[in-house]
């Protein structure tokens, strides 16, 4: 009998440690979700393909404008100056942002394809904030020039060179590139032992941080501190630019001069506020917002990563005269292409 107990005992044991064995497995994928299923806007299922439309408009607005910028102003040497540069590269900015999230949210939207691989949802997270970072800190460089172009007009093609320029878009490059790397691994290391569905249109850090099933105040501060040495000092340092810009222009001698001066800055202030006026509206809802409707969260977030891109180069192009004038050249010369091309 002894012998009997012993065998069905170690057998138990065995078929203990199988359970736990397969159990772990179990909990390590699932903590671990192979793909990630974004459902979009929830409560708004029934309206995706309605939401869609004006989104992929926006969406094309944005790639044929910034395209259209870039094109103008590497092709005309005229406009070779650190603020067109500087715009150039928040234009590669705004079309990195966009075009990592829209197609996949339209994708979503239009055939239902919620779907997306751990691994590329990471990677999404990681393109989106620091190209966003980087989009700030381009705005911080064209108040820079701003500032050194009204304070300091006769030194200022000595101070912002084209080798300075490059070293300040690859310092605000590299910035972006480092405070936001830490990112996706941050969100890696987490279990998702939850559910694995986003309600969101695109993978988005605090989105995930919130069905994680593991303790988060070190990523949530972390993302605060990243948040503030980026978009809010750029933010502080901007409005000090401009001050300063204030101070000087107030200091000329004519009405007539002070109107020009200032005007030079409108394109500039313009693109501020539309690209700040959202990221800090979602930055602060998502964090002490609590009783805002997700609806909101997601369509200020969407609306972020959209409007800008598409209302930069429009901004540019209608205040600038040097690209507007360089653009009217070009429908000139393709519609002049078309009619001798038909005759």
């Amino acid at each position: 009998m002894y012998w009997r107990s012993y065998i069905t005992e170690n057998i138990r044991e065995e078929e203990a440690e199988t359970l736990t064995f397969v159990m772990s497995i179990y909990n390590k994928s699932d903590a671990h979700p192979s793909t990630f299923i974004l459902i979009g806007i929830p409560g708004l299922e029934a309206a995706h393909m309605w939401i869609s439309i004006p989104f992929c408009v926006v969406y094309i607005l944005a790639l044929v404008g910034n395209c259209s910028l870039l094109f103008i102003i590497k092709t005309d040497s005229s406009l070779h100056e650190p603020m067109y540069l500087f715009l150039c590269m928040l234009a590669v900015a705004d079309l990195v942002v966009c075009t990592t999230a829209v197609p996949k949210l339209l994708s979503l939207f239009w055939f239902h394809d919620g779907e997306i691989p751990f691994e590329a949802c990471l990677t999404q997270v990681f393109l989106i904030h620091s190209c966003s970072t980087m989009e700030s800190g381009f705005f911080l460089a064209m108040a820079f020039d701003r500032y050194v172009a009204i304070c300091n007009p006769l030194r200022h093609s000595a101070i912002l060179t084209h080798t300075v320029t490059g070293r300040i878009g690859l310092a605000v490059v590299l910035r972006g590139i480092v405070l936001l790397s830490p990112h996706p691994f941050l969100l890696s290391w987490l279990p998702y032992c939850k559910t694995n569905i986003i309600s969101h249109t695109y993978c988005e850090f605090m989105a995930l941080i919130k069905i994680a099933c593991a303790e988060t105040s070190i990523r949530r501060v972390y993302s605060l501190i990243v948040a503030f040495l980026t978009g809010g000092v750029d933010f502080i340092l901007i409005i000090c630019s401009y001050v300063l810009i204030l101070n000087t222009v107030f200091h000329l001698p004519s009405r007539d001069a002070r109107l020009k001066t200032l005007g030079t800055c409108g394109s500039h202030v313009c693109v501020i506020l539309v690209s700040y006026t959202p990221a800090f509206f979602s930055f602060l809802t998502h964090r002490f917002g609590h009783k805002v409707t997700p609806q909101v969260h997601i369509f200020v977030a969407n609306i972020y990563l959209l409007v800008p891109p598409m209302v930069n180069p429009i901004i540019y192009g209608v205040r600038t005269k040097n690209i507007r004038n360089r653009f009217l050249k070009v429908l000139r010369f393709s519609k002049f292409t078309n009619l001798n091309w038909f005759c």
